[in-house]
């Protein structure tokens, strides 16, 4: 064989090959409506559960386990403890919003606001044991 007949079967051959590569990617494309409809939900965002408060009482469920004993993480997890209530977080907003303002100001010297700091530490640190011990009257 000549080197011309070479080249010709092999810009042949990489022809073919080109033009079944985009014969597959496009065969891709022929989705019907149902099955893009599927496709799209598939990949859509899982919906949240929100759990509803509990005044103190344990949560109901807990987490679901296989007739083994072993868990099975397919179930909505819930709360391990009571919720902060929007009334509540709308109350802490407030007095950290006047705090921050009261020192930007400042109302507020620098020994009040480092007290306030050490309040707010040392209820961090007590909270834990203060609200287990609560619990687990």
């Amino acid at each position: 064989m000549t080197k011309n007949g070479i080249r010709h079967i092999a810009t042949f051959n990489r022809t073919a090959l080109i033009c079944a590569a985009a014969a597959m990617a496009l065969a891709g494309c022929n989705l019907t409506a149902e099955q893009k409809a599927a496709a799209a939900a598939k990949r859509a965002a899982p919906t949240a559960v929100v759990m509803p408060a509990t005044k103190g009482e344990a949560a109901e469920g807990g987490l679901a386990k296989y007739q083994d004993g072993y868990p099975n993480f397919g179930a909505p997890l819930t709360a391990a403890n009571v919720q902060m209530s929007d009334e509540q977080a709308a109350e802490l907003q407030h007095q950290l919003t006047a705090l921050a303002a009261r020192r930007k100001a400042g109302a507020l010297s620098e020994a009040e606001y480092q007290a306030k700091v050490a309040e707010m530490r040392r209820l961090a640190a007590e909270h834990g044991t203060d609200t287990l011990s609560e619990i687990s009257k």
